[in-house]
């Protein structure tokens, strides 16, 4: 069923890219209507669309995220007219204007920056480990050359030694007047 809707947003909505949130929650939705501020610094949206599509839309933009702040969130349902066929923001004044969209890019460099900082220290945890991973890695090398080097040591013992015993019965043998 297609109703109307009539939400009054009031908090920190305006000049904080409020408009801009509402019309991008209605992207690819069978939503319709507009959104304006208003002289009380509240934000007046009018939307019209299937009810359940309207619940989730309301739930969707009663929103708390730096820099966007409802803090009241009146909703009036009516039947609806059919007098829109997008959902547009209604802009006022063009100063006014301006001044919102450079808050809005203020407030995206602002979200950038803080990634990129939250990105960059994650970036150096990970150098941490992989400093940690390659000096082990030399550890382990320089250990296996050691135990190589052990090894080689132990074994050219046994050998001499075994070669002793055998040139001992070898001669043995020979004494005994058996060739070998």
């Amino acid at each position: 069923m297609i109703r109307r809707v009539k939400i009054i947003a009031g908090g920190d909505v305006q000049a904080v890219g409020y408009r801009e949130y509402v019309r991008k929650a209605t992207f690819r939705k069978k939503i319709f209507g507009q959104v304006q501020n208003l002289e009380s610094g509240e934000v007046e949206i009018i939307a019209e669309g299937e009810e359940n599509d309207l619940k989730s839309f309301i739930e969707n933009i009663n929103v708390s995220e730096y820099p966007i702040d409802v803090r009241e969130c009146n909703v009036t349902w009516h039947d609806a007219i059919g007098d829109y066929t997008k959902f547009e923001i209604i802009r006022g004044d063009k100063d006014q204007e301006l001044f919102e969209i450079i808050d809005i890019a203020l407030s995206h460099l602002y979200r950038i920056v803080e990634n990129t900082t939250i990105s960059l220290e994650k970036q150096d945890q990970m150098l941490g480990k992989q400093d940690g991973m390659i000096s082990l890695q030399h550890d382990t090398v320089v250990e296996i050359k050691g135990l190589r080097k052990d090894s080689e040591s132990y074994f050219e013992k046994e050998f001499s030694e075994i070669k002793r015993k055998l040139h001992s019965i070898e001669n043995a043998l020979n004494e005994m007047g058996i060739k070998v």
